[in-house]
């Protein structure tokens, strides 16, 4: 199947330099990784070592930090390579504290991984969550690496423990150790034999915990605020989009003011999304000392605010619940002791659910329940506190996954 896997990789790369000529997006995913043979034979020495660290995007990055971090305290000695597979991740995290050099992942093809494991040469790997790359798995075996996974979720529903995902479950006996977020993933992978596991908890939870102490500050946003409340509308599609623009235009007072953050910065929607909403709206890119008081709605048109943004927030909204694309990060918001609005479709997510029973998270159905429960928050400042503090304190009942794999790699070492 490995030998399939591959040919298929292939076969792909072939048709993605084909099309590169047709999408643009296509063509920025081969140009960005056209060089990173070049910028690794630049940068790898013979004479270092190197821990190499890989994560798939901006999200799986700041879920890893915490760790990250203290690798790199252990391993002083070691220099740490850093890939990410996403672009919006390797472009706002190319210069970050932790790594010694950034790049992208190479496609997946067994010559692409056998030379670029060649000429990193790691020590120890780490992939962070869902990362599992068949030939860079293959090489890492080969070359006897320790290898490891951070903050793994496994589901027995997943195609890797369906009768066809028994090739996939070969390429997972690369992992020396899998550290997961919660037992029902150690149990599964307990049940194919994989007991080389432990639950590590989700370092996520330590990484929003540093959020507040980080500088937030934001340029006119206290002008646009002013006495109001703001709500706050995080990584919101389409689906979302239509139930607080309905809501922001049937509200008639003028006791709060709205900021709403696409998923997908994409200026076209943005535009259209603002020509129908009938109160004075903005773009965070034009917010001026002379406009900011004058407008209730601002949209964000740019990536890498939305954390700080946060921080104005009395209401939380995250999008992706009201469709099928997935809720985003709800911890950011929660952070600042803030209530959370999310969509109906949230049982993939444990903490999410643990937050609604507890009472700090809300969970709205369609519109009219949504309208119900942002004007009660608005009107009851008493419940956004107290929800605001259920979900803090939640999050720092769940700290302390770092140390644990800290604590098993300094065994190792």
């Amino acid at each position: 199947m490995n030998i399939l896997y591959d040919l298929l990789i292939n076969i792909i790369q072939l048709h993605l330099h084909v099309l590169k000529y047709f999408n643009k997006t296509v063509f920025n995913f081969l140009i960005k990784r056209k060089k990173i043979f070049k910028k690794l034979k630049s940068n790898i020495s013979k004479n270092e070592k190197y821990i190499w660290i890989h994560v798939a995007s901006l999200g799986e990055y700041e879920q890893g930090l915490p760790v990250f971090k203290k690798i790199k305290s252990l391993y002083k000695d070691h220099k740490i390579v850093l890939s990410f597979f996403s672009s919006s991740g390797y472009d706002l995290r190319k210069n970050n504290p932790i790594s010694d050099l950034t790049v992208y992942l190479p496609i997946d093809t067994s010559y692409n991984a056998k030379r670029f494991i060649d000429l990193i040469n790691p020590e120890i790997a780490v992939f962070v969550k869902y990362e599992f790359w068949p030939n860079f798995l293959k090489y890492l075996k080969k070359n006897n690496t320790p290898t490891y996974l951070l903050a793994g979720v496994f589901r027995k529903n997943h195609w890797f423990f369906k009768p066809y995902g028994f090739w996939m479950r070969n390429n997972l006996k690369t992992f020396n150790h899998f550290f997961v977020q919660n037992n029902d993933s150690k149990n599964i992978l307990k049940k194919y034999n994989f007991n080389n596991c432990s639950v590590m908890g989700d370092s996520r939870f330590e990484r929003v915990l540093e959020l507040p102490n980080q500088k937030n500050e934001i340029k006119y946003l206290n002008k646009f605020k002013k006495s109001k409340q703001c709500f706050v509308a995080g990584s919101t599609w389409n689906e979302d989009d239509e139930i607080i623009i309905k809501f922001i235009n049937s509200y008639k007072e003028n006791d709060i003011c709205f900021i709403i953050a696409p998923h997908q910065i994409d200026l076209n929607k943005i535009n259209k999304a603002k020509s129908f909403i009938k109160k004075k709206s903005i773009l965070m890119s034009e917010l001026n000392k002379d406009n900011a008081s004058k407008n209730s709605v601002i949209f964000i048109d740019s990536i890498g605010l939305l954390t700080s943004v946060y921080s104005y927030a009395d209401i939380g909204y995250v999008g992706g619940g009201m469709g099928n694309t997935g809720l985003h990060n709800t911890l950011e918001p929660a952070v600042f002791k803030i209530p959370v609005i999310v969509g109906k479709n949230f049982e993939k997510f444990h903490e999410v659910s643990e937050l609604i029973n507890l009472k700090g998270f809300i969970s709205i159905k369609n519109y009219d329940t949504f309208k119900n429960e942002l004007i009660d928050l608005i009107n009851n400042k008493k419940a956004r506190d107290k929800m605001g503090q259920i979900n803090y304190k939640y999050i720092l009942n769940k700290i302390g996954a770092s140390e644990k794999v800290i604590t098993y790699l300094k065994q190792k070492k």
